[in-house]
């Protein structure tokens, strides 16, 4: 897209000092960061209450893991297409209107990222308890998302480094729990072998309702697609590390639900929340606690960062777009987007100070889920209405693979709207606000009409 169309510089814009830095190796680490967060450790425990057996809950996280690998197909293709950051924001401006990239760019750049970062770094306070004992889960969430967002502050160099680093430890840590539940932990009678019940409860409701939150767990495997304009080769290395990203997901997700099921008693787990916790006392007895809770407040710190260094692009990316957002697009000369970091940082601040990120994530899930649906169903629209654009990287299995994932995702806004209708509608509110200062925007700076696919 050109200037003239945006309002801003034509992209991909050089990062202040040089070009993009970013390797598929960090940004392989970030879509690992960002997924990995306590839902994982956290989930189990509902899921055996009407899924009790272990080949069932070990397809079922499969299942998820294969539906994101669907995404990462369509947002390859689109992120090789269109190489710039910001995610859904430029995506949809170029598949389908600028109206509707504002619309996903105002609900990222606004609580979408704000409220899962003071989620995690709520957690993190929560879990640091078993840690330090003595220092509040306030004052522990607070300072961990200001110092993440001081790294954030000194560059993109610094924040690859700090993100490679706390990500392999994440990961680390998470082989050494696995590798002592198998080796130490004590066998339960679980069986891991597909049974005559195993049919019944793949195609139950219990089972589908599961997925649901199964794929919240793999939320994140796009975080790469934030970061575009600031990665080596992103035509090549999009794909790559998405597709890296969310396969070392899937593999740790089974494993750790294995070594749960493997290590604690089902009827211990069913209905519990920690069920990290529990099967930590079963392997390690009673430090275990303390020890998977260091684990994943470690963890979490990854995950914050990973959200503060992505979540910030997007309206940075707006900035370079709309004059009334120009300030946000100002970066250091480190490539850091210093005003729009600080705007998230402020926005997740308030948000742990009043606790209301809790009823924010309740009522983003749905606009959300709504981004990517119509993210992926653009790789169907372009290839029909622009077959003839370059494609740099074509997403695998197609028209299987984004219609795989259109299905599951509109179940899960199915699911919301029916379950959540207050929340759901909540959500759309939001959307519709940002499409009322769009036409704002669009109206006192003479901001495009239409999208042009493919126009430099």
């Amino acid at each position: 897209m050109a200037a003239s169309e945006t309002g801003g510089a034509a992209w991909p814009r050089p990062l202040p000092g040089g070009g993009p830095t970013v390797s598929v190796l960090v940004a392989a680490a970030i879509v690992v960061a960002d997924m990995v967060g306590v839902g994982v450790f956290t989930s189990l425990g509902f899921q055996v209450k009407d899924i009790p057996s272990g080949f069932s809950i070990l397809l079922l996280w499969t299942v998820g893991g294969v539906v994101a690998l669907c995404g990462v197909f369509s947002y390859g293709e689109l992120g090789a297409m269109f190489p710039r950051s910001s995610g859904e924001y430029n995506f949809l401006s170029r598949a389908y209107h600028p109206a509707f990239g504002f619309l996903a760019g105002w609900v990222s750049a606004t609580v979408g990222f704000a409220a899962p970062v003071a989620l995690a770094a709520m957690a993190f306070g929560e879990y640091g308890k078993s840690v330090f004992p003595d220092a509040p889960p306030l004052a522990l969430a607070i300072g961990v998302v200001w110092l993440v967002s001081l790294v954030q502050l000194t560059g993109v160099r610094h924040s690859s480094t700090f993100q490679l680093i706390a990500t392999i430890l994440k990961v680390l840590l998470i082989v050494a729990f696995l590798v002592a539940g198998f080796v130490i932990g004590t066998p339960q009678p679980v069986s891991f072998a597909p049974s005559s019940a195993s049919l019944s409860q793949i195609v139950s409701a219990p089972f589908a309702i599961s997925l649901v939150f199964v794929m919240y767990s793999f939320s994140g495997w796009n975080a790469a697609t934030y970061i575009i304009g600031e990665m080596q080769l992103p035509e090549r290395n999009l794909p790559r590390a998405m597709l890296a990203g969310t396969l070392i997901v899937l593999i740790l997700y089974v494993a750790l639900n294995a070594v749960f099921l493997h290590t604690a008693p089902i009827d211990k787990l069913a209905g519990q929340l920690d069920v990290a916790r529990i099967s930590g006392s079963y392997i390690f007895g009673d430090i275990g606690g303390r020890i998977v809770s260091a684990m994943i407040c470690i963890g979490l710190i990854s995950s914050i960062s990973a959200m503060m260094w992505i979540g910030p692009r997007v309206m940075m990316t707006m900035g370079e777009d709309i004059p009334a957002l120009r300030m946000f697009a100002r970066r250091s000369t480190g490539g850091a987007p210093a005003y729009a970091i600080l705007f998230q940082l402020t926005v997740a601040s308030l948000m742990l100070f009043t606790r209301s990120f809790e009823k924010v994530l309740d009522f983003i899930q749905f606009a959300l889920l709504f981004c990517s649906f119509f993210t992926v169903l653009g790789v169907i629209k372009l290839r029909i209405t622009h077959p003839g654009l370059k494609r740099p990287y074509r997403a695998w299995g197609y028209p299987f693979t984004p219609v795989v994932f259109l299905l599951v995702t509109g179940f899960m806004m199915y699911y919301l709207l029916t379950d959540r209708p207050l929340q759901s509608a909540l959500g759309i509110l939001i959307m519709i606000s940002g499409l009322l200062i769009y036409a704002i925007f669009r109206k006192r700076e003479a901001l495009p009409a239409a999208a042009v696919p493919g126009r430099e």
